[in-house]
């Protein structure tokens, strides 16, 4: 519980899960192994282009891994990833929520958010279920003591619909970039096949 004061920080405590790794590593080997394969069927900038791309992706997640943290002090709290980093004052957080995602052992299955007064949600990094024992407690803990420093503590009809309506929307960005994927390469493999 927080006592005095209100600082925390949240970093990577715990390493990936093993599955989470391998799949990482069958994902960038298969994407590897396929561009070296088609270099001859490719145009000549396909591969540089490939590799840049491909680099750049695992910098990024590798940059992610090391300076992402989650800041919690008297102030507010500062999410940080790997180059920006934003920070919310308490007046200006509605509230701070866990959301189960699902029963996959690739990513956190609970981790925590932060929601502002348009309804917008922001990840705070390594604030979950793979990095804490108990996520739910420490957020719970978290938010009694953000209470004191100002934050929201009554719910608002207003904010409520807005949250609801940008879960919707997410879902609907989720189902059509699924569809696309799908329709992607339902259309290589008829290329390919013909």
């Amino acid at each position: 519980m927080y006592e005095s004061g209100l600082a925390r920080e949240y970093r990577r405590r715990r390493k990936w899960p093993r599955q989470a790794a391998l799949l990482s590593a069958l994902i960038v080997g298969n994407a590897v192994f396929q561009t070296v394969r088609s270099q001859d069927v490719m145009p000549h900038w396909w591969m540089p282009a490939f590799s840049l791309t491909l680099l750049a992706g695992v910098g990024w997640r590798a940059l992610y891994e090391l300076r992402a943290h989650t800041l919690v002090s008297a102030d507010g709290i500062t999410q940080r990833g790997a180059v920006r980093a934003r920070s919310w004052a308490w007046p200006d957080i509605y509230d701070i929520r866990i959301e189960a995602t699902g029963n996959g052992s690739t990513a956190p299955r609970r981790p925590a958010y932060l929601y502002d007064f348009d309804g917008r949600r922001h990840l705070l990094p390594h604030l979950n279920d793979w990095q804490l024992d108990d996520p739910y407690a420490e957020v719970a803990d978290l938010r009694t003591a953000a209470w004191r420093h100002g934050m929201a503590c009554l719910p608002r009809p207003e904010v409520e619909q807005r949250i609801l309506r940008r879960a919707g929307q997410r879902k609907v960005w989720t189902w059509v970039s699924v569809l696309g994927v799908v329709a992607v390469l339902s259309a290589g493999f008829v290329i390919m096949v013909s």
